[in-house]
């Protein structure tokens, strides 16, 4: 199952690691390897009425039959009963987590999750906060209690296993083009090999 914890658009503001491009793409994407893999999703906000602001409405609409579980003042989700059943609800073992920041919002519930038994992998790519030194810790620390930091390219093909699966090639290119540039580029440039015999491209 997949996780999307507190990708608010007040919190957003305070990610510094990435640059608001690249973490708006990189949280989209997170919510839609979900919705390509047809994962269990659950969403999680805080105090989203206030200046944290609101989930934005392109994970909402994606996922519009989720449970979104709207916290009023735990900041660990974990400590709220109904994330904790909605969690339990999905009945996996495996779970994918990002969120806003990486040492408070992902961290804490990343450890909560292995104190219960689950395996945890944490979307690097996927999770920011205020510098590159306070991700790190909080990745030593996430790593150190057995949490697997991955990148999205690495979850992704992960999940894939086989170009030849389903979802595969004719599934994943698509979200691949969308979200990671420098791949779908690359797929591009094969495509364009494979039909014309030659790796040069015209890009309208």
């Amino acid at each position: 199952m997949l996780l999307v914890v507190d990708y608010q658009v007040g919190l957003f503001q305070l990610v510094r690691d990435y640059t608001p491009d690249q973490f708006k793409t990189n949280i989209i994407a997170h919510a839609a390897l979900a919705k390509l893999f047809n994962l269990p999703v659950v969403i999680t906000s805080s105090a989203d009425t206030g200046s944290n602001g609101p989930v934005p409405v392109e994970i909402t609409e994606m996922h519009p039959n989720a449970p979104f579980i709207r916290r009023q003042g735990e900041v660990n989700a974990w400590d709220n009963p109904e994330f904790r059943a909605a969690v339990r609800a999905a009945n996996k073992t495996q779970i994918i987590i990002g969120g806003i920041v990486t040492d408070v919002c992902t961290a804490f519930l990343a450890l909560s999750l292995r104190e219960e038994g689950y395996e945890v992998f944490a979307n690097t790519e996927a999770s920011g906060t205020f510098n590159e030194r306070l991700a790190t810790e909080a990745n030593d620390r996430m790593k150190g209690a057995g949490v697997t930091l991955m990148g999205m390219f690495a979850i992704l093909s992960d999940l894939m296993r086989d170009w030849r699966n389903t979802p595969g090639a004719a599934e994943v290119l698509p979200f691949i083009d969308t979200y990671l540039t420098a791949y779908g580029f690359l797929a591009r440039a094969f495509a364009a090999a494979a039909s014309t015999g030659s790796s040069e491209q015209t890009l309208a």
